[in-house]
């Protein structure tokens, strides 16, 4: 569909590309990744025309539409909601306004020829219309509306009234109606809350065109795209699978790199003492000439640089009490507009719970209620014993002072420690020696983010609010993150459309809406299980009405011990089983890797110099089609078996529930 061949581009003294090669093919969902600076916006402002390359070629078909969201757009505009993002579906307003034109020429033609042209081209256009989508064009611009988001009474709202978030959720409305043939896609997540998410992810799914995409999301990566292009050192690395394969095929390429960095430098060494050793010597002059140039030609492994898991070692904060925090009948309310009212929430010591829930719902504002930052009309909040609260929220970043260093602004927080220590924890939050002695002044926004958290982790505080901890960060910056936290000893309550962070982190969730919160112990991916449910387990639902008792607590207590044998039977066959699971996943993950990296090699011309190699690597593929074969048939086998297991386990408990 297009493609781009020896793109070259800079910026001043600064290459961003040099010699940028890949195609985009009309069903592809492919991602666009590497660190932040890189020039992936760079790239796909040369590819929607906005931008020329200085070098290389880009082929585009003239008839090949594409669809680009941009990470900020400027809309001011007075026009309703709906209206606009109609509007924005030009072509069919223009296929439209031909069809009526042609209608009226039809309607006045008195020459048979003419007719006869004029009703084939109208059926030409007609065709065009309905196969744009032009008869529901309404319709599905209100199902792609409410799909992100917003409800029937937000469609005749001035886009103007809406805040950035919400104006960039039309703006993504207004690509997806167009239906174009590329969707073009600048970390379109950015402003979508978890349930949005699901949606989008679904929608791309099932979308008939292509996608090229950048994003930050993990998870929304693993599930969207098929293909990933790396941008490293100028030049673009294409790989097949989602980001996790890329990460696994990237691992083993650096491992086999490393090996013949390791192999090549003792060969300079070698080569390097022969030179020394006889380069004044005549007999030797040949041999010795024959090296150098040898030398010369060499061409040097360079090993890129990774972001390795770093253990961290932050000041241990104080322990706190058993009962971290309490909310008791919290109302809140923003004039007419009550938010809360009678909300009662309590977080314990060693809880690390992540507030989910819809765009509005109000999870920012319990967050910044529990930090002690926003006043409330009725209620009270109680620190526990030996509690402190540090809160991280956006505004974090404009109080970094400008005229300070990086190493200076965290000596203000951390002023006992020594200059080497500091040195270390910056060096973990991705700040070289040199970067150190930046100023603040000239940080980017994910730099300044992550100088915020470091300075807020320093700080000796047992209870932590974070509200998008993960904004202005990269990938490398986010699992940084993560790592951090996962080091952290305190309590941790937190905000993020970062389900990958989720994930890693939390052991609680807390879903806000309608006013209401309700508890969910356990993982994210726990949280889910009860969502998709038929028959969810009751979760803890906060509310200022305390629940009837029951008319026999016997009975409940005897129902309870029931259902506790009949869960301690399924764990104790499911364990075994989910060992076993993990364990043919390992295996399968690693010969998937590999086998992504050999199929690699076998397109590569270079591969068939070596015909000893291209042997054992065709019987080492073949190896490894068999094995993965087997696995994924051992791998279907046990999932089967632990499906069969919990809808035995499901269907023990419900008639349990009927008998009582």
């Amino acid at each position: 569909m297009l493609s781009l061949n020896n793109i070259t581009k800079s910026f001043g003294a600064r290459t961003l590309f040099n010699g940028v090669s890949f195609h985009i093919s009309a069903r592809d969902r492919t991602a666009l990744l590497g660190p932040n600076g890189t020039g992936k916006t760079t790239l796909f402002e040369i590819i929607s025309g906005t931008i020329q390359p200085d070098g290389g070629t880009f082929t585009r078909p003239k008839d090949v539409t594409i669809g680009y969201l941009r990470q900020e757009v400027d809309n001011h505009s007075s026009q309703p909601l709906l209206a606009q993002v109609i509007a924005s579906a030009d072509h069919i307003a223009n296929l439209e306004h031909r069809i009526q034109v042609l209608q009226s020429e039809i309607s006045e033609c008195a020459d048979d020829d003419d007719m006869n042209a004029l009703l084939h081209e109208l059926g030409e256009l007609q065709h065009r219309f309905e196969a744009s989508g032009g008869y529901d064009l309404e319709q599905d611009a209100r199902v792609i509306l409410t799909g992100l988001g917003f409800k029937e009474s937000d469609f005749e709202k001035p886009v103007s009234t809406f805040s950035g978030g919400w104006i960039m959720r039309a703006e993504l409305g207004k690509i997806l109606l167009q239906n174009p043939d590329l969707l073009l896609l600048d970390e379109p997540t950015n402003h979508l809350d978890l349930e949005t998410q699901l949606w989008f992810e679904n929608y791309l799914l099932q979308y008939q065109g292509a996608v090229l995409l950048t994003s930050h999301d993990r998870a929304f990566l693993n599930r969207v795209v098929k293909r990933v292009i790396a941008l490293e050192n100028g030049e673009a690395s294409v790989y097949a699978g989602n980001h996790d394969a890329y990460v696994r095929a990237r691992q083993l390429e650096i491992e086999s790199l490393e090996a013949a960095a390791s192999r090549q430098a003792v060969k300079i060494e070698k080569e390097t003492q022969f030179i020394e050793r006889f380069r004044y010597k005549a007999t030797k002059a040949r041999q010795v000439q024959s090296r150098i140039k040898a030398m010369d030609k060499m061409k040097i492994v360079e090993l890129p640089r990774l972001v390795k898991k770093i253990k961290f070692s932050f000041p241990e904060p104080p322990r706190s009490g058993d009962e971290v925090i309490t909310l008791g009948h919290i109302r809140k309310a923003y004039g007419d507009k009550v938010i809360y009212d009678g909300l009662n929430l309590a977080l314990r010591r060693g809880d690390r719970a992540a507030l989910v829930g819809p765009n509005g719902a109000g999870k920012s504002t319990l967050l910044k209620i529990l930090a002690g930052v926003l006043p409330f009309e009725k209620g009270d909040r109680r620190l526990g014993h030996n509690v402190v609260t540090s809160y991280y929220a956006q505004h974090q970043l404009e109080l970094l002072d400008r005229r300070n260093t990086v190493l200076e602004e965290l000596r203000k927080v951390a002023g006992s420690e020594t200059e080497q220590r500091l040195r270390a924890i910056l060096g973990g939050f991705l700040f070289g020696r040199d970067d150190v002695q930046k100023k603040v002044a000239v940080l980017s926004g994910g730099e300044k983010a992550r100088l915020a958290i470091a300075k807020m982790l320093t700080q000796p505080a047992n209870l932590l609010l974070m509200d998008e901890p993960t904004n202005h960060l990269d990938i490398a910056s986010r699992e940084i993150l993560s790592d951090a936290l996962d080091d952290y000893h305190g309590s941790l309550c937190f905000i993020t459309h970062d389900r990958t962070l989720i994930r890693q982190v939390a052991n609680k969730i807390i879903e806000v809406k309608d006013g209401q919160v309700i508890v969910y112990p356990g993982t994210y991916d726990d949280y889910l299980y009860h969502q998709q449910s038929t028959a969810p387990r009751s979760p803890e639902k906060t509310s200022s009405v305390k629940a009837a008792p029951s008319p026999s607590s016997v009975d409940q207590r005897q129902r309870r011990t029931t259902a506790g044998n009949l869960r301690n039977e399924f764990n104790r066959k499911i364990s075994p089983l989910k060992k076993q699971l993990s364990q043919v996943e390992n295996d399968l993950a690693r010969e998937e890797a590999e086998l992504v990296v050999i199929e690699a090699a076998f397109a590569s011309p270079d591969a068939y110099d070596d015909s000893q190699a291209i042997v054992t690597r065709i019987e080492r593929h073949k190896t490894l089609k068999e094995s993965i074969k087997r696995r994924t048939s051992e791998w279907e086998k046990i999932s089967l078996e632990e499906e069969r297991l919990n809808t035995e386990l499901e269907a023990q408990l419900a008639q349990q529930e009927q008998q009582s």
